[in-house]
C-alpha cells in the first residue's frame, strides 16, 4: 500500500501547499496532466476525495487537510534525514528558514548572521520579518525568534541576546510645549503614538514596570502606526511620544534629537531566543548557527 502511494502523497502535500496544480507540476518538473492524474489515482485507491478543485484555486478537502496534517511532518523528517547525509561532506551546506521579527533581526540576529555566512558559504538562510506568532510547524519553518515569555513550553528555546527594555521617547520641542509625563499614568494627556498589534489587529497597551511590579497603560493619540521605523520617526518629529526598543533610539538620545521620560518604570527583561520544535533532527548547518547565535 505505502509503496503504491508513496509518491502521489508528496504529490498531494506539494499541490496543497501551493494551491495549484500548475505551480506543483512545475516544482516536480512533470505534467499538470499527470499530477493531476497521480492525485485522482490516490482518490480512488484510498475512496475519498482529498483535495475540492475549482476553475482558480485547488484546496485539500477536511479528509485532505487531515491526511497533509498527519504525513506532512513525516515527510518533513524524512528530508531532513536526507538533508543531514550532506553533513558527512567535507563542506557544511543546507537550507534554514527563520521567521523573527523587525528589531530581532536588527538588534540581535545581523551581527552574528554575516560571521557565519562567511564561514559557511555552503549554507543558506531564508529570514522571514513577521511580527505576528507565527506556526513554525505548520509554515515549515526550521525555527523562529521571539522574545521568551512568547514561546510556546514545548518548544526547544535557547537564548540568542541579552535583557533590553522599551523607554519613552519624545523630541525636545514636544516636552517644551506639552511638558514631561512624571508618571505612566500622566501618558493619558499626551499625545501618544500608537502601536497596532499584528495579530488582532487591537492596539498595543503600553508596559511597565517599577520594583517588580507590572503596569499597563492604554494610550491615545493621533497616530498609529504597525512598523517601529515609522513611530521612531514620528517622535524624532514632534508629533508625540513613542514607546521603543532603547538601542533603537540610543544614538538620537545621545545627539539631543530624542530624550527618554519615565526612566524609572522602564525595567529590561529577557532578550530573544530562538525556538525549534522539540522532536527537529538537527542538520549540522543548523546547529552551527545556534552555536553562532547562543547568547553567552
Amino acid at each position: 500500500m505505502l509503496k503504491d502511494n508513496f509518491n502521489d502523497l508528496f504529490y498531494l502535500i506539494l499541490v496543497a501547499r501551493e494551491r495549484s496544480f500548475t505551480r506543483a507540476a512545475a516544482k516536480l518538473g512533470v505534467s499538470q496532466s499527470a499530477l493531476s492524474h497521480a492525485i485522482r489515482g490516490l482518490e480512488e485507491r484510498l475512496q475519498i476525495r482529498l483535495l475540492t478543485r475549482t476553475t482558480r484555486s485547488v484546496a485539500p478537502t477536511d479528509a485532505g487537510e487531515a491526511l497533509i496534517n498527519s504525513i506532512g511532518p513525516r515527510f518533513k523528517e524524512i528530508e531532513e534525514e536526507l538533508i543531514a547525509l550532506t553533513d558527512m561532506r567535507d563542506r557544511v551546506a543546507g537550507n534554514i528558514r527563520i521567521t523573527l521579527g523587525e528589531h530581532a533581526l536588527h538588534s540581535t540576529v545581523w551581527p552574528a548572521i554575516k560571521p557565519f555566512l562567511d564561514a559557511y558559504p555552503d549554507v543558506k538562510v531564508e529570514l522571514t520579518i513577521d511580527n505576528t506568532l507565527t506556526d513554525i510547524v505548520s509554515e515549515r519553518y526550521d525555527a523562529g525568534i521571539r522574545l521568551g515569555e512568547q514561546v510556546a513550553r514545548d518548544m526547544v528555546a535557547v537564548r540568542i541576546g541579552p535583557d533590553w527594555r522599551m523607554v519613552v521617547v519624545g523630541a525636545p520641542g514636544y516636552f517644551s510645549r506639552h511638558g514631561k509625563p512624571q508618571t505612566p499614568h500622566d501618558l493619558q494627556h499626551h499625545n501618544c503614538i500608537n502601536m497596532r498589534l499584528p495579530t488582532l489587529g487591537g492596539l498595543y497597551a503600553w508596559e511597565f514596570s517599577k520594583d517588580g511590579q507590572p503596569m499597563r497603560v492604554r494610550v491615545e493619540g493621533q497616530l498609529t502606526f504597525n512598523n517601529l521605523a515609522a513611530r521612531i520617526e514620528a517622535a524624532t518629529s514632534g508629533m508625540g511620544l513613542a514607546l521603543v526598543p532603547e538601542d533603537c533610539v540610543a544614538q538620537a538620545v545621545t545627539e539631543g534629537k530624542l530624550e527618554t521620560v519615565l526612566d524609572d518604570w522602564c525595567e529590561p527583561f529577557p532578550g530573544y531566543y530562538l525556538y525549534y520544535p522539540s522532536r527537529k533532527q538537527h542538520t549540522a548547518a543548523f546547529s552551527l548557527l545556534i552555536d553562532a547565535l547562543r547568547y553567552a
